[in-house]
């Protein structure tokens, strides 16, 4: 036990060296230039395409331990790299390079009758914890996207990407360095013990201004319960797809098997299909067989049941299960009031997508769902940052303060408000 308490003090020494190097780094992240950001960007994407064959090289070491575990497939193809995965790490951080810098950009501004002129300016949020799973590219994506808006950052992997993580890590500080940047604003936690992660959700005698867990519910969970700092986060993406009766046959085909299959084990993957009575005889039967075709397991409710022989009965967990895998609930509602009750009772608030026609239809769906995103005719699985544009993400958040839906560069920034005038006093 005394061995324990000890090296339980010594890991909270070594986080709080990390936070004071973090928010010593913070101060000229929060103005150095725009050039001199994107070149550690470059350098760092050059860095890990030289680096391949080793970050491939500790990727297999890391696969080796959970090989014969427990472990999902969804977890296991969120810890794998290979060629084409390592391109696309190097290519996001080359996209958030490509960003408009948010840093310093007027939101707005307008004049008051005494002459006032006031302007509400973009400004780094300071440093940013970010706590993951099983995703080593969270470490190039996490890291590129807070340097981009002028954040420091102290990442925490899991255990089980130790390895990837860290040869990654070792390329962006690589970036730091040739920009001449401060080497300590993306830091990698050397330890996995939990103990880290408990001085991380203090916030590290303040020197955390805001978490961002990537990971399982149980994770999400525990950081949004015990956190003394503000959390970006989403528990789970329980997403929905509602096929409307003027919805056309063959997109909403293509959609569905897309939404489901594409990924199952990314947060953005179809959970539930909800048909509207109108269009059960006409279309779910062939999206039930695509869905089959492609591999899919499908659990539904009694109706659904009576048309598709090959559906297993859903039970009342399915509606709120997070599958992550080739399984997906489906019911049968009435109309778009059928399909908004459903998804309001069940809903994570992550991502749902209407599939129709009806412009009356899509209006009410985006009108009264009040989910982060919200799609028309395309797959839940647009659901990530890089698909919107902002380069990549650090994360989904589901709640309504600051930042929601994909978290990016703007939503990793906070704003002042800038007053310039020529004399006045208030009477």
């Amino acid at each position: 036990m005394l061995e324990k308490v000890a090296a339980d003090q010594g890991i909270e020494a070594l986080m709080k060296d990390m936070g004071v190097k973090a928010r010593a780094a913070a101060r000229p992240l929060a103005f150095a230039s725009s050039e001199a950001k994107n070149k550690a960007l470059d350098a760092m994407a050059d860095a890990i395409i030289a680096a391949k064959d080793h970050i491939l090289s500790e990727n297999r070491l890391d696969l080796a331990e959970v090989e014969g575990t427990e472990m999902p497939a969804s977890f296991v193809d969120r810890l794998t790299l290979n060629d084409q995965r390592i391109a696309d790490i190097a290519d996001s951080i080359r996209a958030i390079a490509s960003l408009k810098d948010p840093v310093g950009e007027v939101i707005a501004a307008w004049d008051r009758p005494n002459g006032l002129k006031i302007e509400r300016v973009r400004t780094p949020l300071g440093v940013i914890g970010v706590i993951f799973e099983s995703r080593p590219n969270v470490t190039a994506d996490a890291g590129a996207l807070c340097l981009k808006a002028g954040n420091a950052v102290i990442l925490r992997c899991g255990s089980d990407s130790r390895r990837s993580s860290a040869a990654i890590h070792a390329c962006l500080v690589e970036g730091l360095k040739k920009a001449g940047l401060p080497e300590h604003a993306i830091q990698l936690v050397p330890v996995s013990d939990r103990t880290a992660v408990g001085a991380m959700l203090r916030g590290l005698d303040g020197a955390i201004d805001v978490i961002v867990p990537r990971g399982g519910k149980s994770l999400v969970a525990r950081v949004q319960n015990e956190a003394r700092v503000p959390v970006f986060a989403h528990l789970e993406g329980l997403c929905h797809v509602y096929v409307d009766g003027s919805a056309d046959l063959e997109m909403a085909r293509r959609i569905i098997v897309n939404a489901k299959m594409r990924r199952t084990g990314i947060c953005g993957a179809a959970e539930t299909l909800l048909i509207d009575r109108a269009a059960l005889s006409t279309h779910l039967v062939p999206i039930a067989e695509a869905l089959l075709e492609a591999g899919c397991e499908i659990r539904g409710s009694e109706e659904v049941l009576s048309h598709i022989s090959g559906a297993k009965p859903a039970s009342q967990e399915d509606w709120t299960t997070e599958y992550l895998d080739a399984i997906i609930s489906i019911a049968v509602v009435d109309g778009i009031s059928g399909a908004i009750a459903h998804i309001g009772k069940y809903s994570s608030n992550h991502t749902e997508a209407v599939i129709a026609e009806d412009p009356a239809v899509v209006e009410r769906f985006f009108t009264e769902i009040d989910s982060a995103i919200l799609l028309h005719n395309a797959s839940t699985q647009f659901a990530d940052g890089g698909e919107f544009g902002m380069g990549a993400e650090i994360g989904i958040a589901t709640g309504k303060m600051h930042a929601r839906g994909p978290v990016g560069v703007e939503q990793l920034t906070s704003f002042k408000y800038r007053v310039h005038g020529n004399g006045q006093i208030r009477p």
